[in-house]
């Protein structure tokens, strides 16, 4: 499977209807929660199945510092286990050395904690509950 980078609204917009199946509709959210404003300057990494169905996405942008943040990673439900997930975060990952950042931050959902300690992530803290119900814990990783 090959990371690729969105090029182009069509791109962006089928990104944030994945993050909308995976992150927000089983939570009754509304899609507008699926993006920040933030599209036109963070990176978009996304993988197509052979048919072109968006399976898996992740995006970063850049703080302040030379910090990146990781936000909005997604794999298609029949997708998940197969390392999709692994190859968005490497190739973000690449994505922020070459733009010279020296860390990423990223706010973990509590069933994502140990996919990102296995991809060398430090737990820092507990951080904040999404809609009253959704644990996230702020992890960071020095390139």
């Amino acid at each position: 499977m090959k990371v690729q980078f969105a090029q182009t609204k069509s791109e962006i917009e089928k990104i944030i209807d994945l993050r909308y199946e995976i992150l927000r509709k089983p939570w009754d959210q509304p899609k507008d929660t699926a993006t920040d404003g933030l599209e036109k300057v963070a990176h978009n990494a996304f993988i197509l199945n052979d048919t072109g169905k968006m399976i898996a996405c992740g995006r970063l942008h850049e703080n302040e510092n030379k910090i990146g943040q990781i936000r909005y990673m997604a794999v298609d439900n029949g997708e998940q286990g197969k390392g999709l997930g692994k190859l968005i975060l490497k190739a973000l990952e690449d994505k922020a050395k070459e733009i010279n950042l020296n860390t990423i931050e990223l706010q973990a959902r509590e069933n994502a904690l140990e996919f990102y300690k296995n991809n060398n992530y430090e737990l820092k803290e507990k951080s904040f509950l999404l809609w009253g119900i959704i644990q996230h814990y702020l992890m960071v990783k020095i390139l």
